[in-house]
């Protein structure tokens, strides 16, 4: 079974998010909130199950079906890390985007 790097920490724990949630927003089940959320019910039983971390755009989601803050959804499920690292690749271009867009300017000057 494939573990993420945030299930390593030991205050990690999204179930008490996801029962808070359910209890706030007075849902029966995962099923429920699933609907509420627009995820799939697998989305949210392989969060329970600590296959899959609660993501930003689903913490984001959950932002604004409840009103919560981030700070409040990540405390929540134990997620107390104050910085995130991107890795130098995120957020480059592709090598071959910068030559098509290269190629596209060339183009436009003709």
């Amino acid at each position: 079974m494939a573990h993420h790097a945030l299930a390593s920490q030991e205050s990690y724990n999204p179930n008490h998010l996801l029962d808070i949630l359910l209890g706030k927003m007075q849902l029966k089940n995962d099923a429920a909130l699933s609907r509420l959320l627009e995820v799939a019910p697998p989305v949210i039983s392989k969060i329970r199950h600590h296959r899959l971390p609660v993501g930003a755009s689903l913490l984001i989601r959950m932002h604004e079906v409840t009103g919560m803050s981030i700070r409040d959804l990540r405390d929540l499920m134990g997620d107390r890390r104050t910085k995130y690292r991107l890795s130098d690749a995120q957020g480059r271009p592709k090598p071959e985007d910068r030559t098509e867009k290269a190629e596209a300017g060339n183009y436009a000057r003709h």
